[in-house]
């Protein structure tokens, strides 16, 4: 069972920081991780990224891992050339106060699957 960007935005009060990019886009599973070389253990696509690092390695790291939603938790701060890079790799960037732990129990109980 997949759900629109835009609705999980919706769920988790998150601010869509790249408005531009396509909000229909199916996400049917998420993954947890603060750790950039574990993103980079799979394929991820119609995968979230759910993290709380705020920095260009993150918008990378999901472009080789076929990731095309991140959301950043915790309220961290997002650049400029954050969203500029997210936008050029076609990644729609979510930032929300809400910890790791609640984003992904908010979209467990939503239905949306774990990765493992």
């Amino acid at each position: 069972m997949g759900m629109p960007i835009g609705k999980i935005a919706d769920l988790l009060k998150a601010k869509v920081l790249t408005p531009e990019l396509d909000l229909y886009n199916e996400v049917e599973k998420a993954f947890t991780s603060d750790l950039m070389s574990d993103v980079l253990t799979g394929d991820y696509h119609r995968t979230l990224l759910i993290t709380g690092l705020s920095n260009l390695q993150c918008i990378r790291t999901a472009e080789m891992s076929d990731i095309s939603e991140i959301i950043i938790g915790r309220q961290k701060e997002v650049s400029r050339e954050m969203v500029d890079l997210a936008i050029e790799k076609d990644i729609v960037l979510l930032q929300t106060p809400y910890s790791l732990f609640r984003i992904s129990g908010i979209l467990y109980k939503a239905g949306i699957a774990p990765v493992y």
